[in-house]
């Protein structure tokens, strides 16, 4: 199966069923005849641009880019899911509401601030790194800001 095929059967699968890991995801591929590695599958979400959003159920799952292209900007979601961020060197930690971390990182990764290197998420921690250590405080204020605080 080509490339293109592929990623169109992720899409379909990931717009009729509530995938929480990419396992679940491998399985359903699996079960409908395309057989990929793990390796190959994390590549075709990264170039579909799929990411782990937090349903209104509090339940982590895949989301693809056309649900989400509608979604709320980072600035709507902050106000909602900020608590604290704290910065030291080329690292800021940006605490978040409990579920909430992965939806701002990819909010502040679809942002694509220069001065953010990336951002890794847990359930309500996000650590954002930054290209120098200079712009710590500037990328804290942006983020207060947006969330209001």
């Amino acid at each position: 199966m080509n490339r293109r095929a592929r990623h169109q059967k992720i899409l379909d699968i990931l717009r009729h069923h509530r995938v929480t890991n990419q396992e679940g995801l491998r399985k359903l591929l699996r079960a409908d005849g395309t057989d990929v590695t793990q390796a190959t599958l994390s590549r075709d979400m990264r170039e579909l641009r799929v990411v782990k959003v937090t349903g209104a159920d509090g339940i982590p799952h895949y989301s693809s880019p056309d649900e989400w292209e509608n979604t709320p900007t980072l600035a709507s979601l902050l106000p909602a899911l900020f608590q604290s961020a704290e910065g030291v060197e080329h690292l800021l930690v940006v605490k978040t509401l409990k579920g909430g971390a992965q939806t701002v990182a990819a909010g502040i990764d679809w942002e694509e601030w220069p001065e953010v290197l990336g951002t890794l998420a847990g359930d309500d921690t996000i650590l954002v790194v930054l290209r120098d250590p200079a712009v710590t405080s500037t990328v804290q204020g942006r983020i207060e800001e947006m969330a209001g605080h």
